[in-house]
């Protein structure tokens, strides 16, 4: 099989470190094209980001790694395979902060500045708002302070971009983040390899919000202990070599844990670790 993924811009780490974290070995650096996966039978296309979803849609890779807000922008119909948790951002319309506006509806006959086109004529034509789309290639936000126009669409992560350049948001057309897409006929000829690649991306995506507690406990405080316990299922419950004592191993979100070791230790926890997950199959 063949991934494409991105070879530039803010996808690439993220990408990288999710498929050396699901235990993919292969080089890469600046130069490299092709990355041969030493432990699966894949190549890694390493390919301009615009032109992943033409390689995925052509058959030229399997799989592809992209950005919800491009495959949208090209309208292409390829199966999603999975959403991967990154690169996460809004496409949003923005106009400069010393204006009146305050709704996308007020945009309503003026001139909007985009890097994404279809997508922005799509949105406004949803919502019968006649608009004036301005195609224009980068540095998006500077758009009306050059006068080409009212208002932009563009992305946005943090906001601060809008800020430094007068702007601020007044709606949003589309939420993104990077997905793995897979060929039409890939997807049907090839099923099993793929999900076996999305079973072992989904994995690594579970296990990052996760952490594994243990912890020891009187048999007696199990069931208060054991509603503290937001687990998969429920906690493992292992006796101890002193009567009475239980161990009690469970796994909790990331961002519940510190809230928890209060109230764990109020019910009874004493020695309780808190380790990392590599990998969560459900």
């Amino acid at each position: 099989m063949r991934l494409a993924i991105p070879n530039k811009g803010r996808l690439v780490e993220p990408t990288l470190h999710l498929l050396h974290d699901a235990g993919l070995v292969f080089d890469e650096h600046d130069r490299i094209l092709v990355a041969r996966v030493q432990n699966f039978d894949l190549d890694i296309l390493f390919v301009r980001t615009n032109d992943v979803i033409e390689f995925v849609g052509d058959g030229v890779a399997d799989l592809g790694i992209t950005g919800i807000d491009l495959l949208t922008e090209t309208g292409a119909e390829l199966p999603r395979i999975r959403l991967l948790g990154y690169g996460k951002c809004r496409l949003a319309a923005a106009v400069p902060s010393d204006t009146s506006y305050q709704s996308v509806e007020e945009l309503a006959g003026l001139r909007v500045a985009t890097a994404h086109p279809a997508t922005a004529r799509r949105f406004f034509a949803e919502r019968s708002i006649q608009v004036d789309v301005i195609p224009i290639s980068g540095a998006v936000e500077v758009a009306p302070r050059l006068g080409l126009a009212e208002a932009i669409v563009d992305l946005v992560s943090t906001g601060s971009t809008l800020v430094m350049n007068g702007l601020r948001p007044i709606g949003d057309v589309l939420a993104s983040e990077a997905v793995l897409v897979a060929n039409p006929t890939a997807h049907l000829q090839l099923q099993p390899a793929i999900e076996a690649i999305d079973t072992m991306l989904g994995a690594v995506i579970a296990a990052r919000g996760k952490k594994y507690l243990m912890m020891n406990a009187p048999a007696t405080r199990l069931a208060e202990l054991e509603d503290l316990l937001p687990g998969l299922e429920s906690p493992s419950v292992i006796p101890l070599a002193h009567e009475g004592m239980i161990a009690i191993h469970s796994v909790v979100g990331a961002d519940e844990v510190w809230g928890l070791l209060p109230r764990l230790k109020a019910g009874g926890a004493s020695g309780i670790l808190i380790l990392p997950i590599e990998k969560i199959v459900p």
